[in-house]
């Protein structure tokens, strides 16, 4: 064996993927502050309907434009850098809201933590791969996107309650005081270990390009695409999904709250069961075919116990996938370009969301069953199921010869 292999099984792995978690967990809790704000912050600040929104949309926005360029600085200039700097970007944005007696200063505090998200976000795969071996690495990047899911929850769960119990001015400080503590921590712990830039390792050359002419990471990409588009649109229509059969919005509400807890939990389960049995493939088609299973029932069913039962399998088996086809890709594009498979997956994953949330708007009809949206979103399930049969294991990107 290598030398890898020491470097890799160091305990300190685990403190450096906890140093990690809280950042990539407030790069999400960050950005949903405002989810149920939008009437306050037209109210506050006397705004339009669309200037309130832009306090959420800058943040998919900018991760369209900057995904690819924060791959390639990963790889360029290592996970600790991007990341770490990624970090100290979000806590002084958070710091920025504090001047909440304006909203252009909120909207320069969301806009600079959305430019730092790529860069927290995609550096995941290749800080997994520095300090994780092959065995684990599914399980390292399930509990990463486990703390991406609970920054998720979090947000959602805290965005109207904190403001109304102690206002905005304080739920504004208390996240910046939590972000820095974060990005202190990050820069304290986190270290490169030195596996993902092992001899041997190719030099991330072509990067994206690279990674396209691979057809599995090309395969991953329409993967994931379909998959986030269809949670993402999922998450999106609950309401008027669940409303057609009678269910009130706040319960919808708790089914989707029951839908991401199945997910935090699934995200450490699925890939754990993953990694010890060194498959991926098999995992990944169980996810999307239960998701699959599951979808039509949850959207048709009114009693509140079934939606429950239903959304919490939905979340356990399908959330999960994130991790597994990061991990794929990673294994596939090999140390140099981690960075890169990140980078290039969820920026597929972010258009797919815009994409089915676009088109379902579009299909929602004047009756409000919001049937042309059910439809859309078995759809892309359904696709992604037939797709996901022609995966592999293991195909590596060829190395590219220096010149």
């Amino acid at each position: 064996m290598s030398d890898v292999t020491p470097r890799l099984r160091r305990p300190y792995r685990w403190a450096v993927l906890l140093a990690y978690l809280p950042v990539i967990g407030l790069s999400q809790l960050l950005w949903l502050n405002f989810a149920d704000l939008q009437g306050f912050v037209q109210k506050q600040y006397g705004v339009s309907e669309f200037l309130a929104s832009t306090l959420i949309l800058v943040f998919p926005l900018l991760y369209v434009f900057l995904s690819v360029p924060a791959g390639n600085l990963i790889d360029r200039r290592g996970y600790r850098f991007a990341i770490g700097g990624g970090a100290v970007v979000m806590a002084i944005s958070s710091l920025i809201r504090l001047g909440d007696v304006s909203f252009w200063a909120l909207l320069a505090g969301q806009t600079g933590i959305a430019l730092a998200q790529p860069y927290i976000v995609n550096g995941v795969s290749k800080l997994v791969m520095d300090w994780f071996d092959a065995e684990e690495g599914a399980l390292a990047t399930g509990l990463a996107t486990m703390g991406m899911f609970i920054g998720m929850a979090a947000g959602m769960a805290t965005s109207a309650a904190l403001p109304k119990a102690i206002g905005l001015h304080a739920t504004m400080g208390i996240f910046g005081v939590i972000s820095v503590a974060a990005a202190i921590l990050f820069l304290v712990v986190v270290r490169p270990n030195g596996a993902a830039t092992a001899p041997g390792s190719a030099e991330p050359s072509g990067g994206l390009l690279q990674l396209l002419g691979n057809g599995q990471l090309r395969l991953l990409t329409i993967l994931i695409f379909l998959g986030m588009g269809e949670f993402n649109g999922l998450a999106t229509f609950l309401e008027q999904i669940l409303g057609a059969h009678q269910v009130s919005p706040s319960d919808a509400g708790n089914v989707g709250a029951v839908l991401v807890g199945g997910g935090i939990v699934g995200a450490v389960v699925i890939p754990g069961l993953s990694g010890w049995l060194g498959r991926r493939k098999p995992f990944l088609l169980l996810a999307v075919g239960v998701a699959l299973l599951t979808l039509y029932p949850l959207c048709e069913a009114s009693d509140l116990k079934t939606l429950y039962v239903l959304s919490a399998v939905h979340g356990f088996f399908f959330l999960p996938a994130v991790a597994l086809m990061l991990d794929l890709a990673a294994q596939i594009a090999g140390p140099a370009l981690a960075g890169a498979s990140a980078s290039l997956l969820m920026l597929a994953g972010n258009a797919g969301g815009v994409v089915i949330i676009l088109a379902g708007q579009a299909l929602l009809d004047p009756d409000a069953t919001a049937r042309g949206v059910v439809i859309l979103l078995i759809a892309s399930l359904a696709i992604a199921s037939a797709l996901g049969l022609s995966l592999t294991e293991t195909r590596p990107v060829p190395a590219v010869e220096p010149a």
